[in-house]
C-alpha cells in the first residue's frame, strides 16, 4: 500500500482521501486552514493525519488537491520539502467559458510545477479526466503521465489499491493532452452525453 499527503480540502481531496483509506493506504491531509484539515482527516477516519502546512509531507506521493491556479505556487511555496516525493497534479486549467485552456502555449499544470520542484522530486499528471461523481461511486480507468518510470508505478500501483484502472499515457508531454481530455469530458457533459455520470476510458479488442 502506499503512503499519500493530500495538499488540499475540498471536494476532489475527499473522494481520492476516501477511496485510499478504503484501500489500506495511509493518508495525510494538509491545507492552509488548519480546522479544515482537522476536519477532513477526522471524516476519512482510518488513522488520517494532519501535517502542519509547508512542513515536509508525511506522504511519499503527495496529491495537489487543488485549484490549477494554485498548484505551481504552492509546489513553489513548499519548495525542498518536496524533495524526492512524487507530486501528483489532478488539476484541470480551463478557461472562463469551459471551451479551451487556460494557457495558451503547449504546456500544461504539471509541466509548470515540475519547473518550480525540487529536482529529485517526480511530478505526474493523474485523475483530472474524472469527474468527482465518478470518482466516488463508479471505477473509471484514471489516465497518467510522467517522465520517471519509477514514480508513475508507484502512482500505478496506488491506484489500482483504489480499485481503479491506471491508463499511462507516456511522458509529462502529454499532460498537456490529457488536459485537452479534461474539456473533451466537459463538452460531452454539456452536449452528447448531456450529463456528468460518466468517464473517458479504453476499451479493449481482440484482432
Amino acid at each position: 500500500m502506499s503512503s499519500i499527503t493530500l495538499i488540499g480540502t475540498g471536494n476532489m481531496a475527499r473522494a481520492i482521501g476516501t477511496l485510499a483509506v478504503a484501500g489500506g493506504n495511509t493518508v495525510e491531509v494538509m491545507g492552509r486552514d488548519q480546522a479544515k484539515a482537522d476536519d477532513l482527516a477526522k471524516a476519512l477516519g482510518g488513522g488520517t493525519t494532519t501535517g502542519e502546512w509547508g512542513a515536509v509531507p508525511a506522504g511519499d506521493i503527495v496529491i495537489t488537491a487543488l485549484l490549477y491556479a494554485g498548484v505551481v505556487p504552492v509546489v513553489a511555496e513548499y519548495g525542498d520539502a518536496l524533495a524526492g516525493k512524487v507530486i501528483v497534479d489532478i488539476s484541470n486549467p480551463f478557461n472562463a467559458t469551459f471551451d479551451g485552456l487556460a494557457h495558451s502555449e503547449q504546456t500544461s499544470v504539471a509541466k509548470e510545477a515540475a519547473k518550480v520542484a525540487p529536482a529529485n522530486a517526480s511530478v505526474v499528471k493523474a485523475f483530472n479526466t474524472i469527474f468527482r461523481n465518478v470518482l466516488e461511486n463508479g471505477r473509471p480507468g484514471v489516465f497518467l503521465a510522467g517522465d520517471n518510470s519509477q514514480a508513475k508505478a508507484s502512482v500505478a500501483a496506488f491506484i489500482e489499491s483504489l480499485g481503479l484502472r491506471p491508463l499511462d499515457v507516456g511522458g509529462l508531454k502529454m499532460a498537456h493532452w490529457l488536459e485537452g481530455m479534461g474539456l473533451v469530458t466537459m463538452g460531452l457533459a454539456g452536449n452528447g452525453v448531456g450529463h456528468w455520470d460518466f468517464a473517458l476510458g479504453v476499451d479493449e479488442f481482440a484482432s
